[in-house]
């Protein structure tokens, strides 16, 4: 959405256009004294590391809280989705692509629909902080005019959203789901931009943040584990030299535990030489969010392990340190990539399935069958073959 859009929607739709400054000055009449801001209880230790899990009729997505950004925001939302506040509202007005908003009080009520975005507000201070509201971004939904108004109310940047730095506040960001927030987004509106179905907040629930796939084992429990290719032509097992290459074992694992590798195809081989695999271009569907913040690059790792047939190796562009997801299986003697290639793992099972994706026919390197990996098992390793160290 650009950025003029983005104005014309802070303009009207972050409440009503039209009948809504009638109703919300009608609430204001029946509504008691103002009372002193929210200010929370909890300290910032005690609200960090929080996530909050969307429940919704389309899907889930999580948003990752931030009270170092805005203690007071984050603490009345938490308290809000403990106590059930959230539960049966609806995302009540989209932008297609652009911004959802929701959590209106009122909006459990069907036949409340004319006031939908005049509920729940009129409880925080604004807390600006640095917080950019690009793609993901989670804030506080706000009267016309009246910096100081948020409360339950919040909206989602489904796009980057520049025309809005600097005038909400910005309490969180969504870590997981974003293709959930999108459908959310499509959603049929009315000519006022009003979601036309009932687009329902089931549960928010509170959570701690859980630890990034393996950030918490040693290199020794890495080292016990190996992973089974679930290929389209049968499983492949392979078990890491987590001595010879940590970093990359514990990547490797990371990917596959993230579901990164699903759906990706074998893009080419070369009988003989290598078949290579786990190239994001390569994949069925689009990454997730989530999914997407864990493909880095790695410093290399290279050893003198030679790359025999059955060895395992990530693969890499021109910088020695680009090395992200893309990995090969040896189909024979490589020494031309010795020493210039990470070596992390090799084939303990499965060979045969290995040389089954060597047979299939090419078109100059590329399979012209499509062989792909449906999933990537992460099991405990077995005892090794004899005559394997």
């Amino acid at each position: 959405m650009t950025p003029h859009v983005a104005s014309s929607f802070i303009a009207g739709a972050l409440l009503f256009a039209a009948g809504a400054d009638l109703a919300l000055a009608q609430a204001r009449r029946a509504a008691p004294p103002p009372q002193a801001p929210f200010e929370t209880s909890r300290s910032v230790g005690e609200m960090s590391g929080k996530q909050a899990v969307v429940a919704t009729s389309l899907g889930e997505f999580v948003i990752d809280l931030l009270p170092d950004a805005a203690p007071n925001h984050v603490g009345y939302f938490m308290k809000l989705a403990e106590e059930g506040a959230y539960d049966g509202t609806t995302f009540h007005r989209a932008v297609r692509y652009g911004i959802i908003q929701g959590g209106d009080p009122l909006s459990r009520d069907p036949d409340r629909s004319a006031q939908y975005g005049t509920g729940g507000l009129g409880v925080l201070r604004r807390e600006v902080s640095d917080e950019p509201t690009t793609r993901g971004a989670v804030a506080a939904v706000l009267q016309p005019g009246k910096p100081d108004s948020g409360g339950a109310q919040f909206f989602v940047c489904v796009t980057d959203q520049p025309a809005l730095a600097g005038h909400y506040t910005v309490f969180g960001r969504v870590a997981e789901g974003l293709e959930v927030v999108e459908r959310l987004s499509a959603a049929g509106t009315d000519a006022d931009g009003r979601v036309v179905e009932r687009l329902v907040i089931e549960r928010v629930t509170i959570r701690d943040r859980p630890p990034d796939p393996f950030s918490t084992e040693t290199d020794a429990e890495l080292g016990a584990m190996q992973a089974v290719l679930e290929t389209s032509l049968g499983e492949v097992g392979i078990e890491f030299f987590v001595d010879l290459a940590p970093r990359h074992v514990r990547h490797f694992l990371r990917l596959a535990a993230l579901g990164v590798y699903e759906g990706v195809a074998f893009h080419r081989v070369v009988p003989g030489f290598v078949a290579q695999t786990g190239s994001i271009g390569h994949r069925r569907e689009p990454l997730t969010a989530r999914q997407q913040g864990f493909v880095t690059t790695l410093a290399p790792e290279f050893s003198d392990t030679p790359h025999a047939r059955g060895i395992v190796s990530m693969a890499r562009g021109d910088d020695p340190a680009s090395a992200s997801t893309s990995f090969f299986i040896c189909l024979g003697a490589a020494a031309s990539l010795d020493g210039k290639y990470t070596v992390f793992g090799r084939v303990v099972s499965g060979l045969e399935v290995v040389e089954a994706i060597e047979r299939v026919p090419v078109d100059g390197e590329t399979p012209v069958e499509r062989v792909e990996i449906m999933r990537v098992r992460i099991e405990r390793r077995p005892t090794s073959p004899p005559g394997w160290p």
